[in-house]
């Protein structure tokens, strides 16, 4: 009897849960293209922001995982946050971890498939879609990702970054409105804030709002709460597909 009680119980959260998410969603069927830049926070993609997916699902969204065909800048021991002598990695091949296998070389990427683009963080934004964390402001950005923000952009489609990768928008866009998070370190709470006076020196401005279709989050830019995280990607993903009209 008792068993039985369980999984009634059991059952009947499955349904609320159920019927909450289908309540919440607003099927607004947009296709979203996802580009990743390899597989771990310090030379690819962080993969907290890359799985924190479900606002996209949530909202109706199809997704399409997107990384470029190149190698790494180098590989990173994650456990003791050493590059890896005589190491080399694909980064195609480093997102498809992420995307369960299913994904696509950017340079297939077309605008005309898709309504927004998000580009998750890590430092592989840093590293493999750019030379920012090499050259600064004096960085070179993918030439595929250089593609994709300016098809995006020029028609008029909105596009989502998390944490580091405002820096691309910032090299790409002149004059477009991002945010990395707060421009003090505040005692360690904000230990990337120097990264503000570089997008500044790339001539876009640093601000916390959106502006021409670009809607920006800083994630793990900030020491906190992992859900405070996930909260505020979902936050940007709403925003995105609201601004793509689906």
């Amino acid at each position: 009897m008792f068993a039985h009680r369980s999984l009634s119980r059991s059952a009947l959260l499955r349904y609320i849960a159920a019927a909450q998410f289908h309540a919440t969603s607003n099927c607004s069927g947009a296709k979203v293209a996802v580009v990743l830049s390899g597989c771990g926070v310090c030379d690819g993609t962080e993969i907290h922001e890359a799985s924190a997916r479900v606002p996209y699902y949530r909202g109706g969204a199809e997704v399409q995982m997107f990384a470029p065909d190149v190698s790494q800048m180098h590989v990173i021991d994650h456990g003791k946050g050493q590059p890896v002598e005589k190491e080399s990695r694909n980064v195609l091949s480093e997102s498809a971890r992420i995307a369960r296998g299913n994904i696509t070389n950017l340079a297939k990427l077309n605008v005309s498939n898709h309504d927004a683009v998000i580009f998750p963080g890590g430092f592989g934004a840093a590293k493999n879609l750019s030379t920012f964390a090499i050259d600064g402001k004096d960085c070179k950005v993918n030439k595929e990702v250089e593609r994709v923000l300016n098809d995006f952009h020029n028609a008029g489609k909105p596009i989502g970054l998390c944490c580091i990768s405002p820096v691309l928008a910032a090299k790409v866009l002149p004059g477009v409105d991002v945010t990395v998070g707060h421009e003090e370190e505040e005692g360690g709470k904000w230990p990337y804030a120097g990264t503000t006076q570089a997008i500044t020196a790339l001539g876009a401005k640093h601000t916390v709002k959106e502006k021409n279709k670009v809607v920006t989050t800083p994630a793990f830019m900030c020491e906190t709460k992992l859900h405070l995280i996930f909260d505020g990607i979902g936050a940007m993903v709403r925003d995105v597909l609201k601004l793509s009209g689906k």
